[in-house]
């Protein structure tokens, strides 16, 4: 899997992963920031997250101009991150006042805009050369998987740090409280909280301040995430600075190639030929994105309305870093132990590994209780956690049927990418028969006796990370290929504009969530990934060989 990689792969993915860490630590809290600081609605916040994918992947044209015909890949990589660092310093202010915080969205969208495509264009150029062309598809696996890492441990750290700003005012979290709360601030209450009753006696102040402290706290923790996104950036751009000379001869274009670059010329019809075969492929992408994207939105509405809020002592360990690292150190132990090569060191060393975490596994049992709390941005982190684990079972199994000449094209894997897609959401579908609709419940979480188990909800990260591992990496690696020279950047642009129309519809069918019975609201994503799965099926022949001209 990393054998015969170049250094400049890691050095970029690692940059990207610190990019990532402050990007999802942001969005995993951001529409519950909506929600709970300025007591919008689940369609309102929808809405808005929909608008602000959008930018975030409509802007990478720009970027991909202004790298292709200005200041070249590296420099636009540069000025992105600056520009993200700035964005979220200023939505960690952002007041009741709606403008600053539409100004700081703008700024950061911006700044991804600029660097997204970007270094992933870099990444592709590090294989021009024909000794390791074959490595291509690997190293955007691996790229991918660097990012996912990064994307894992972004919500718990959000989480972490809400918790310990309510904490230090006194307060634990608890989602049905933030629209409670507004309600009793505004006036609109016909109901109260137990707990909030509760902190309003020991505080000796009324229900309305009780809940205006606590939405203040509340704020506090998400706002300092967005301060911590901005810190992952000042990591990033040091990490793309002091290892630049590992991928330097990388970062060129077709105009100004460097040393031994070669940039292949293209008649006018395999130009036109390719560019078609990629809007092809866009096109059918942004259904995936669409639906894909519901995790940042309808998901997590669907984690804290009806998903049990308190979880056993196994299931717990799912929650957790300590325990998930001790989960991973006895299996990448396991697998060493069963490994038929290595020394007797390295045995000893998988044992090792293996013994410290069930011993650390024990120990976080015997100290949980039989009901454990979790924060419905956690789920989040499940997608990047089996993208990390599923990377490289993905990777051996294309391997193994590249090796017997049996290997889909990037087009069809994007075709079962589409189809497991379809039965991600029919998880979901079976998991919401039954339950009352979100305006039923008009915002409010379900009876706790009613909720769902969490497993449908983690069953469905995990058939929806196989098919991003079947669709995102093998087709940023397809662009990389396949885009004329001179067109790069843009054409990478133009996969994530594809992807920034997907974000657009993610956030537009959000309304839908609420205005829709459940079971109706995933049916329709379950129907929408198999046309897109049937359609990409039908073109494929027509993709690849305009591809290949």
């Amino acid at each position: 899997m990393f054998k015969g990689q170049p250094k400049g792969l890691f050095v970029l993915a690692f940059s990207n992963m610190g990019e990532r860490f402050g990007y999802y630590t942001m969005l995993a809290i951001f529409t519950l920031f909506l929600q709970d600081y300025f007591g919008w609605g689940e369609d309102k916040a929808a809405n808005l997250y929909g608008y602000f994918l959008a930018g975030i992947y409509i802007l990478p044209m720009i970027g991909g101009i202004v790298a292709d015909k200005l200041l070249g890949y590296g420099k636009t990589v540069m000025l992105g991150i600056v520009i993200m660092g700035v964005g979220y310093v200023l939505l960690s202010q952002t007041t009741t006042h709606l403008l600053p915080m539409y100004f700081a969205l703008a700024v950061i969208a911006l700044g991804v805009g600029l660097f997204k495509g970007n270094l992933a264009v870099i990444v592709g150029n590090l294989y021009e050369k024909a000794e390791i062309g074959h490595l291509r598809d690997a190293a955007f696996n691996i790229f991918y998987m660097f990012i996912n890492i990064g994307a894992f441990f972004a919500p718990h750290l959000a989480s972490w740090l809400k918790d310990k700003m309510l904490l230090s005012s006194g307060f634990v979290y608890d989602a049905a409280i933030p629209k409670i709360a507004h309600d009793i601030i505004s006036g609109n209450a016909d109901a109260t909280n137990t707990r909030l009753a509760e902190w309003a006696q020991i505080k000796g102040i009324s229900l309305a301040e009780v809940s205006q402290q606590y939405i203040d706290a509340l704020s506090s923790g998400y706002k300092l995430g967005f301060l911590a996104a901005a810190v992952s950036m000042v990591i990033s751009l040091a990490i793309f600075l002091i290892f630049k000379k590992h991928y330097a001869y990388a970062d060129y274009t077709a105009n100004k190639p460097k040393g031994n670059a070669v940039v292949v010329e293209l008649t006018e019809k395999q130009t036109r030929d390719r560019i078609v075969a990629l809007l092809l492929v866009f096109v059918i992408v942004i259904f995936f994105w669409m639906a894909f994207h519901q995790n940042g939105s309808t998901l997590t509405f669907f984690a804290k309305n009806y998903t049990a809020q308190s979880v056993g002592k196994l299931t717990y360990l799912l929650f957790t870093i300590p325990s998930l690292l001790s989960i991973f150190a006895v299996i990448l132990g396991g697998f060493g132990l069963l490994s038929k090569q290595g020394s007797a060191k390295f045995k000893i060393t998988s044992g090792a590994f293996v013994l410290a975490g069930l011993g650390y596994i024990a120990y976080l049992l015997s100290r949980l209780s039989d009901h454990n709390p979790i924060a419905p941005e956690l789920f989040q982190a499940f997608n990047p956690m089996f993208v990390v684990f599923m990377t490289p079972v993905i990777i051996g199994i294309f391997s193994y049927l590249n090796k017997r000449k049996r290997e889909p094209s990037a087009p069809a894997k994007i075709g079962f990418g589409m189809t497991i897609t379809a039965i991600g959401f029919g998880i979901l579908l079976y998991a919401s028969w039954g339950l009352p609709s979100i305006f039923t419940l008009g915002g409010n979480a379900i009876d706790a006796g009613s909720a769902v188990s969490p497993y449908f909800l983690i069953s469905t990260y995990f058939t929806l990370t196989i098919a991003e591992l079947c669709l995102s990496p093998m087709g940023l690696s397809f662009v990389s290929k396949v885009a004329p020279p001179k067109w790069r950047g843009t054409m990478q642009a133009g996969w994530l504009g594809a992807t920034a129309i997907g974000n657009y519809f993610a956030g537009f069918i959000g309304r839908f969530y609420k205005s829709w019975e459940l079971w109706q609201f995933f049916l329709f994503l379950v129907i929408i990934s198999l046309v897109s799965a049937a359609i990409m099926f039908a073109i494929m022949r027509i993709v690849n060989k305009a591809s290949n001209s």
